[in-house]
């Protein structure tokens, strides 16, 4: 099931995907993809409906963020060999994590806001889980029992923020629009396994960022059972786990992006995402 919402910011409804892609409401049947609709057994209740008989949504409609209320917007840094590599660093020995600010999230194809003072603007596609089952000292074997599903996430960074004002990561990567999800968080009977998913990125067409998830370093169950021996992970909270090689920082030389630019991120099996960058107010 391919779980989605659609509308103005602020004012998004419920709906799925179907399977001949047209975008269904699920506004009868739940408030709002969040919380309670990731409990395992809500799911299976709507994977049941009839999608026939949903109403259905005009293509052109808005997407917003695919999860509403998200608690914790949690990344994972340095998780993929080749861009460790790239970034000059050690693969670390255990997940390096840090936050984004949930006011970073939008839709997955609303605009990037360049920041004030920004420089060194950046892109990074990234699988995301979404839990649906709160995780508390949760072993390896029975974390993937807590994930309600998928998307992509774009962790947009600020490099100068992040690297040169001092202090955490968390800086860099927090501005308003930071955080693209969506288009849909895919459940994960639908979309299968995740250690082999393509991964792509394009500025204004160009090709910047080709990998694959086999390359990660700490797989999801690892990451969900090392998380919650640190912190609760509650239903709606969102796990970013890493990028591939092709960062604008990792380029020789760097490049980043302005205002004008376009881009676009694909993942198999959970859709894509297109940006546009534009200027603060």
């Amino acid at each position: 099931m391919k779980l989605l919402r659609y509308g103005p910011a602020g004012q998004e409804k419920p709906g799925l995907l179907d399977a001949d892609g047209v975008m269904r409401d699920l506004s009868a049947h739940v408030d709002d993809v969040a919380h309670d609709t990731l409990d395992p057994a809500k799911l299976t209740e709507l994977a049941s409906l009839p999608t026939i008989d949903l109403p259905e949504v005009p293509a052109d409609t808005r997407l917003g963020p695919c999860i509403a209320g998200v608690g914790k917007f949690i990344c994972i840094g340095l998780n993929y060999s080749d861009h460790a590599a790239e970034s000059g660093m050690a693969v670390p020995e255990e997940p390096v994590i840090f936050m984004k600010a949930t006011s970073a999230i939008t839709g997955p194809n609303d605009p990037i806001i360049k920041p004030r003072g920004a420089t060194k603007l950046d892109w990074e596609i990234e699988l995301a889980i979404v839990i649906g089952k709160t995780a508390r000292y949760v072993d390896q074997d029975a974390a993937l029992d807590h994930v309600a599903g998928y998307c992509i996430a774009h962790d947009v960074s600020e490099r100068s923020f992040q690297i040169e004002r001092a202090g955490q990561w968390t800086k860099g990567k927090s501005a308003d629009s930071f955080g693209p999800i969506g288009p849909w968080l895919v459940t994960p009977d639908t979309l299968g396994p995740v250690d082999d998913l393509v991964m792509e990125l394009t500025v204004n067409g160009a090709a910047m960022q080709k990998g694959s998830t086999k390359t990660m370093v700490f797989g999801v169950a690892e990451i969900v059972s090392h998380l919650s021996q640190f912190m609760s992970l509650h239903p709606g909270d969102v796990i970013a786990t890493g990028t591939p090689p092709g960062v604008g920082m990792g380029m020789k030389p760097p490049q980043f992006l302005d205002v004008g630019d376009v881009v676009e991120l694909s993942i198999a099996g959970l859709g894509t995402q297109r940006q546009t960058v534009v200027a603060v107010d």
